[in-house]
C-alpha cells in the first residue's frame, strides 16, 4: 500500500476516527491540517463534499471516515470488523448511528441558549442510551474484549464528553457501562495519540470564543 496521506482539521471528531484506526493498525501515514474556515483550493478540488477527513493513497482519494476505516481494515491486519456477515452489518449500522450521535453532541455543545441546550441534550442522552443497550454486558469494548471499528467510531465522542466532565460540566450523565467503555478507550495510547498535542487547549479556546450556553456553563464552573 502506498503511504497514506490524511487531510485533517485539528478538532474534527470524524478525522479522529480514522487517526485512531491508523494508529491501532500501526500504518505509516502523513497528516496535513487545514483551516475549514479558509479551505485551500487544492483541498476543494479533491474533496467532493468539502469536508474532512480525506485520505489520499497514491492517486486515489477516499472520503467519509467510515469508508476510510473500512479500507484500512481490509488492507491491514488484524481485522477490526467481525468475520460473520450479519455481525459485520450490525457493527456497520451502529457506526452509522454514531455519525448521527456526533452531530447530536455537536448540536448540544453549540446550542445558543438554555432552552435549546436542554432540548438537544435530551435528544443526545436518549440516543446515547440506545448505544448503551447494544454494549457487551461485560465489555470493556462495544463487542467484548476486542477493539472494533465501532469503538474507533465512538472514541472521539466519549473523549469530548470526558474533557467537559473534567472541566466540571456533565454533557450527558454516563451509566456504569458507558463509563467503563469510556475509560477503556481513553486509556489506549492509540486513542490518546489520535489528537494533536494542543487539542485540549484548542477545544476550550473554541468554546470560550463561541456564543453558546455551554460556554456559560463552563464559565460558571471555573469561577
Amino acid at each position: 500500500m502506498s503511504k497514506a496521506h490524511l487531510i485533517s482539521f485539528k478538532l474534527c471528531p470524524f478525522v479522529q476516527r480514522s487517526v485512531i484506526t491508523l494508529n491501532t493498525k500501526k500504518i505509516d501515514y502523513d497528516i496535513t491540517y487545514i483551516d475549514l474556515q479558509q479551505k485551500p483550493d487544492w483541498f476543494l478540488a479533491i474533496s467532493p463534499f468539502g469536508k474532512v477527513p480525506v485520505l489520499q493513497v497514491g492517486d486515489t482519494v477516499l472520503f467519509e471516515s467510515a469508508v476510510i476505516n473500512e479500507y484500512l481494515d481490509e488492507t491491514t491486519p488484524p481485522a477490526l470488523h467481525p468475520a460473520d456477515p450479519l455481525q459485520k452489518a450490525h457493527h456497520r449500522a451502529w457506526i452509522e448511528f454514531g455519525s448521527g450521535l456526533l452531530l447530536d453532541q455537536y448540536g448540544t455543545m453549540t446550542a445558543p441558549d438554555a432552552a435549546s441546550f436542554a432540548e438537544k441534550q435530551a435528544r443526545f442522552a436518549a440516543n446515547l442510551a440506545r448505544v448503551e443497550a447494544q454494549l457487551h454486558p461485560e465489555g470493556p469494548y462495544f463487542a467484548g474484549d476486542q477493539l472494533s471499528l465501532v469503538d474507533t467510531a465512538y472514541a472521539p465522542l466519549l473523549m469530548r464528553n470526558a474533557l467537559l466532565a473534567r472541566a466540571g460540566v456533565t454533557l450527558v450523565p454516563l451509566s456504569e457501562r458507558l463509563q467503563r467503555w469510556t475509560d477503556a478507550l481513553l486509556a489506549r495510547p492509540d486513542v490518546q495519540q489520535s489528537v494533536p498535542e494542543d487539542f485540549e487547549k484548542l477545544f476550550f479556546e473554541g468554546l470560550h470564543k463561541s456564543e453558546t450556553h455551554l460556554k456559560e456553563l463552563v464559565a460558571a464552573v471555573s469561577v
